[in-house]
Order: C-alpha cells, then structure tokens, then sequence
C-alpha cells in the first residue's frame, strides 16, 4: 500500500518505518529541513534503540521515503497518517495547530478518495475538526466531490521499545464512522494492520471517539498508578515498611498485576504529563472536574522533589560547598528525552542552594546541555555549575553523594568498592530504588531510597 506519514517525531518516524519494514511504499513528509536532511544522509533525529537499522534497511529497498514536499506527500498516500506534535497550550489543553494544519494541506492537494488518520495524541472530537478542516480546503477549490473519511488510530508505543510495540502490538485501537467512506476507510485499515493479526485478531474496532478516548484513559491509568505507588512510598518512608515488599505483594493479586508499580521520583517524558492536563481541560470543557486525576497530577509534581527533600534532611538547607553526581538525565532509560525529566527538578533546586553537580548519562548528554541551557537562560555562572562527566565513575570523583535519577542498566551493577573509594562520603539516594538496603548497609554504604527508609530508621 502506498502510504503518507505527516511527521517524523517519535510516533511518525517509528510508525513509518515499520509499515515500510513491511512492505509498504511510504513517504515520510516533515516541514523541519534539518531533520530530513538528517534522514537523507543515513542519520535519525532521535534515539530509539532499533530505529536506525530499520530505517536504513528500507530507505536502501526503495520503500521510505522523506521529503518536505507538501504536494507529493499528499499525492503519494492511498492512507494520509497525521503524526504531527500536540504540545501542551497555556490552558493544559493539547495545541492541535499542527495537526489541522496537516488536515488543511492534505484538503489543499488531495485530488482521489484519501482515508485520514489521525495517529497524534488527540482529544475526543478532533476527528471532526480535521474533517471540518479539509472539507473547507476542498469548498474552497470548488471541489466538493472529492471523498474522505477521518479515522483515529492511537499510538500505544513506550519510548525506547517503540519499534518492538509498533511491531508486536499488544492491541491496535480503530476508530472509524458508518458511512460508506467510513466503512471505506475500514477496509483500506483491515488491509494495512492484516499481518499484525495473522497469529490472532489484535485490533479492537470503534466509533472515532471512543478510540479518541481511548489513549488519554490508558495514559491516565498508567500514570495513576504510579502517583499512587508514589504516594504510598512516601508513607512508607514515616511508619518504616518497605515499599518494595509492598509492590511484590499487591503485584501478585491478577486484578492489579505487577506493571507501573514501581516507586521513583516522578514520572516525566512526552505523554503522560500533557495527556493527563489534556484529559482535565476536556472534562472542565464539559462542565466535569477529574478529581483522581488532579491528584495524580500534583502528587508527580511533588515527588519530583523528594530527591531533593531527602538530600537537605541529610547535608542541610544550604549546599554551598557541596558537591553531587547525578546519574541518569533522561526521563525514562533507553531514549534521550528530557520532556518533564525529573532530574531537571533536582538540579535546579541543588544549584538554587549554592552546591556544583557532575551528571552523567548513558545517552541523553547532548540533549542535556541544550535543555538545561534554556532551563537556566544560558547564564554561564550556573551552567559552569554543572559538569558534563565521562562515564558513571568519573561523576563520582570527590563527591559528597549521588543521587540516581534514572533507571539505565549500566548503573545497576557497579563497582561499589570502587564507587565508595570515589565519593567524599558512601552516601546514595537512589531515585529509581536499583539497589537493596540490606546489601547497602552490608557494603558499608549509606543509602535512602523511595520509601525504603526500614533500615535507615531503625
């Protein structure tokens, strides 16, 4: 099938290249110069552990194509896929400019019937802004025959695993309407998504609002339990239980399972943080507060400083004259994103008290320097605060503590020998809990974790 990609983020450039590992004839559209001319040249914009080989494999067969050639993106696709960004507005309520932007240029060079899919994030009822979008194009160019049907097919992909989600779908969710253009764009769908579905049938079939709906209510209820583990952590620290144990045993009853139960520092990155405020401003948009979900929300943002909390109960209000490693920078291992990182919250607040930091991650170190330029205005007397290190230990060199803010693998095995003859003091506040009090204390290593303080206190 020949299909259009509008977007070459994250969702746009995994969902591209995959449909093109798979035959497909794609096209991959983005208005950013620089990035296709990254694509052009055999690079990618992003990390994603796999994308690369994939991309490289199908540009080298004919099957992927990048351009920003408005017209030919809209020529090339039978499917037009909108994968363009949904930044948070001022008001929590997703900016959806780009997206009917898309829809406007598509209604603008669309000549043949087009099945349009929104693969955006989007809230409940942009289906029918984007067909309002084109159909108005189309009056415009006295075209008014020209068919479409709007469809809503939701990512559900994790960054740093995306490729093996897009390729190993636990469910495809489509939402389509009953005309005969919508049951048009059912068939065009069905036939796209079939190898997706010859071991069994994945994909669930739905009205376009439903499927709308559908992403934002899995994203809240992800990010819900872990606020709630977040939460229960924190109490876990005042009466001395060990949130872990914990988890082990809520985990093991099937109707709650072991998935999203781990405590930490907050969670951050590209979606759950917007998807959630988005959910809010649609459900105040409609006369109704999500009580739950204002919570979820105010409890991540608070314990995105317990890290913080925790190293001030120890060395004091004022850090001036201290100095820490922080490993991990990323919001979540496997990717370079640092959108809502939680290790942001914590250098902020290190510096704000006067103490000099020394970071390291396995991936994110460029995108780090960019965006902790703009977190502090490029004021060059903070940044000289921060030093970007070489590798893990190399962070550790006369430091008063570390602190571990993200869960890579490479952090959870090392050399604590080593590490302790590095570090001014064998103190470690472990954001991700990647270690066990008991081997701590047995390593003669002071240790606070999130809501592991049973050993601490006594």
């Amino acid at each position: 099938m020949k299909i259009t990609i509008i977007g070459t983020g994250y969702v746009g450039l995994v969902t591209g290249a995959c449909l093109a590992e798979l035959g497909n004839d794609v096209f991959c559209l983005d208005v950013d110069q620089s990035k296709i001319d990254i694509l052009n040249n055999g690079g990618i914009p992003i990390h994603e552990p796999g994308l690369e080989d994939v991309v490289a494999r199908n540009r080298a067969a004919g099957r992927l194509t990048f351009s920003t050639d408005v017209a030919a993106s809209v020529a090339h696709g039978d499917v037009q896929f909108i994968a363009v960004g949904t930044p948070p507005d001022e008001d929590g309520s997703a900016d959806l400019q780009y997206v009917l932007a898309a829809a406007r240029n598509i209604g603008k060079h669309m000549t043949g019937f087009k099945v349009i899919v929104d693969k955006s994030t989007v809230p409940v009822g942009t289906a029918g802004k984007v067909s309002a979008a084109v159909a108005q194009e189309l009056q415009q160019r006295g075209n008014v025959e020209a068919k479409f049907s709007v469809v809503s097919n939701p990512e559900f992909l994790k960054e740093g695993a995306a490729v093996e989600d897009f390729m190993r779908p636990d469910r495809i969710v489509i939402g389509h309407d009953n005309t005969a253009e919508g049951m048009q764009a059912y068939a065009a769908m069905k036939k796209l998504y079939a190898p997706f579905n010859r071991n069994h049938e994945r994909t669930y079939w739905m009205d376009v609002r439903s499927a709308e709906f559908t992403k934002y209510a899995a994203n809240a209820m992800l990010a819900t339990r872990i606020s709630f583990m977040n939460e229960l952590a924190n109490l876990a620290d005042q009466v001395g239980a060990d949130i872990e144990a914990v988890r082990h045993g809520i985990g093991s009853d099937p109707r709650i399972g072991h998935s999203f139960l781990y405590a930490g520092c907050g969670y951050g990155g590209s979606c759950f943080p917007k998807d959630v405020q988005a959910l809010e401003r649609t459900a105040r948009a409609y006369g109704q507060e999500l009580h739950i979900l204002r919570a979820v929300e105010q409890v991540n943002n608070n314990q995105k400083h317990v890290l913080g909390n925790k190293i001030v109960a120890r060395f004091g209000e004022n850090l001036q004259g201290r100095h820490f490693a922080v490993w991990g920078l990323a919001f979540k291992p496997n990717t370079d994103d640092m959108r809502e990182a939680s290790s942001r919250v914590l250098l902020g607040e290190l510096i704000a008290r006067g103490a000099t930091v020394a970071v390291f991650d396995p991936v994110a170190m460029k995108e780090a320097r960019r965006v902790l330029a703009l977190d502090f205005n490029d004021d060059e007397s903070i940044l000289n605060r921060i030093r970007f290190s070489e590798s893990p230990m190399d962070a550790l060199q006369d430091a008063d503590a570390l602190a571990i803010v993200t869960e890579w693998k490479a952090f959870r095995s090392p050399d604590f020998d080593q590490l302790k003859s590095k570090l001014k003091a064998p103190v470690i506040f472990d954001g991700r809990n990647l270690f066990e009090p008991q081997v701590m204390a047995d390593a003669g290593i002071e240790y606070h974790g999130i809501g592991r303080s049973i050993l601490t206190k006594s």
